[in-house]
């Protein structure tokens, strides 16, 4: 038996604390499927920046042993992952055994839109306009 594979989750959330620059994590939480079982959060590994930054939610047995006898309820795991870094061009996609969800995940940076300057007709200046009337007077006037 292999003694790291995936397992489900039944949430999963990214949490931005209040500060600044923002610091993202992914926090997922879900039921143990065996009791001497670890939880961790694994990313995968691209060559470049995907749409959705894959994160392996990975299960792996800590006893050496078979079990003397199975829990009575299920155990309760608590997993994250500081997403500094580790972010696809929209977000997450938390990956468990039968489930996947994508999170969307905000940069930090305030998105403002871009608005091109209203064309305006040019204009003569104002200098221009009354110099010309006090040029056509001396002319009219030697």
């Amino acid at each position: 038996m292999d003694k790291d594979r995936l397992i489900d989750f039944a949430w999963a959330e990214v949490v931005t604390p209040m500060i600044y620059p923002p610091k993202p994590r992914l926090v997922v939480r879900g039921l143990k499927p065996q009791p001497d079982m670890e939880v961790s959060l694994v990313p995968l590994t691209y060559v470049s920046q995907p749409q959705y930054q894959g994160i392996q939610v990975v299960g792996a047995i800590t006893a050496d042993g078979p079990h003397v006898s199975q829990p009575i309820t299920n155990i309760p795991y608590y997993a994250e992952l500081d997403l500094q870094g580790i972010n696809g061009s929209e977000g997450v996609e938390v990956i468990g055994d039968t489930t996947t969800e994508r999170i969307p995940v905000s940069t930090g940076a305030a998105e403002v839109p871009t608005q091109l300057p209203a064309e305006v007709p040019e204009q003569p200046s104002s200098a221009t306009e009354s110099a010309a009337p006090e040029a056509e007077a001396r002319a009219t006037d030697g």
